[in-house]
């Protein structure tokens, strides 16, 4: 099997690793990519948000598939032009991927399909936002309607600062705060049909205890140590399955990675955000446990096949991903840094999501620079080889969380 894989951050270099492990996986084929990529797969520089380019280089190589990693090309109707022009993919359509690029879109779905979730007010003025502020009263969460890249949320106490993000955005939702963990759970879809992967907790404000600004993701574990009994089938019952009735009955059946983000507040569970695409960070930590070969599950998904895959296998055990960012992240950050990755483990390995080469150098081009992945018996020992492994990473331009892998 060919596959052509989408993408160029950490998140791609972990599903990369993954379809490059698979058996049936003859040929590994990546648009851009990174440099990390570049040592499991061929690269090729075109935009991946181009639908045109993308179905090129597609039928030029003749790939039996293309998985498309970020949410970009979705939206942009990637996924749509590779399956006009005959050519299997795992994304959904435009139509479909609009369940992440409006959050406004999503909790109308959710509505429909009776998922739970935070009560919310779309806002388009800052007199609908200040009003909705007051109806919720704080913690105050502001979402960005469309994409942001994993930034576009601020929670807050601050009143002002919850202002004046929602008059930056101009289309926000305002919903109300809910207590309780957060858990992620990834669902592999065909349109009728659903897999689970394990769940998995992102740490997603920049510094240790969770202090500063929201990031893309500073670092993930998995699976769940602490999670209730009956979880995962919660999840799939409760939310997954009537959204992708709910995408049925629309027209718009849903193919390809739903991300349910979820709190397990002191009222049930409640989704907090739909993404339709794989997580970052989370997807570096679930895909180290993955036994089953990843190539042929998500071509059956893209077919529409997935009741001839059974249940997926997992190891033992708990994987830790820890990632290190360029000073100056989430605001600005300093990009040319040297890096000096020391060689991969069988446990314990660096995934590059904001690299590039400057000349034979390796430096950082973006704001989360590195994943460093560590697998171990339990939660202790993963990250144990997770930050080991970190400790032999040069990046002095760098930093990252200490706290990685502890529950939260």
């Amino acid at each position: 099997m060919k596959i052509l894989l989408l993408g160029n951050g950490g998140r791609e270099h972990a599903l990369g690793r993954a379809l490059a492990g698979d058996p049936e996986v003859s040929e590994l084929h990546v648009a851009p990519g990174n440099p990390g990529l570049a040592a499991i797969g061929t690269l090729h520089a075109i935009n991946p948000a181009d639908p045109d380019a993308v179905v090129t280089l597609a039928r030029a190589l003749g790939v039996d598939l293309v998985v498309v990693g970020p949410e970009a090309p979705l939206v942009a109707g990637v996924a749509d032009a590779l399956v006009a022009a005959g050519i299997d993919c795992f994304g959904p359509s435009a139509q479909a991927a609009v369940l992440e690029g409006s959050k406004a879109f999503a909790k109308e779905v959710m509505a429909a399909a009776g998922v739970p979730t935070a009560a919310s007010r779309l806002c388009e003025t800052p007199e609908q936002a200040a009003a909705a502020l007051d109806e919720f009263g704080a913690t105050h969460v502001v979402k960005n309607d469309g994409l942001a890249a994993g930034k576009g949320v601020v929670v807050t106490d601050d009143r002002a600062a919850a202002l004046a993000h929602a008059a930056a955005c101009g289309r926000v939702v305002i919903e109300d705060f809910l207590d309780g963990p957060e858990v992620s759970l990834f669902a592999i879809c065909d349109g009728e049909r659903a897999l689970p992967l394990l769940p998995a907790q992102d740490f997603k404000r920049v510094g240790d205890g969770d202090a500063g600004p929201n990031t893309g993701g500073m670092g993930a574990y998995a699976p769940l140590p602490w999670a209730p009994r009956g979880l995962v089938e919660e999840i799939m019952t409760a939310v997954v399955d009537p959204t992708l009735a709910e995408m049925r009955r629309r027209g718009t059946p849903f193919v390809g990675l739903l991300y349910a983000g979820l709190a397990l507040t002191s009222k049930g569970l409640r989704v907090v955000e739909f993404n339709v695409r794989f997580g970052d960070p989370e997807t570096q930590a679930v895909l180290a446990l993955l036994e089953t070969p990843l190539g042929g599950v998500l071509r059956a998904a893209a077919r529409g096949e997935l009741d001839s895959v059974g249940e997926l296998k997992w190891r033992d055990g708990a994987a830790v991903v820890v990632v290190s960012a360029a000073e100056g992240y989430p605001g600005t950050p300093r990009s040319g840094g040297h890096i000096e990755l020391p060689a991969d483990g069988q446990d314990a390995w660096v995934l590059q999501a904001g690299t590039t080469l400057d000349g034979d150098r390796l430096v950082a081009s973006g704001g989360r620079v590195l994943g460093t992945v560590g697998r171990g018996v339990d939660l202790e020992e993963a990250r144990e080889r997770a930050y080991a492994q970190l400790g032999l990473v040069g990046f002095a331009d760098g930093f990252h969380r200490t706290d990685i892998g502890i529950p939260h």
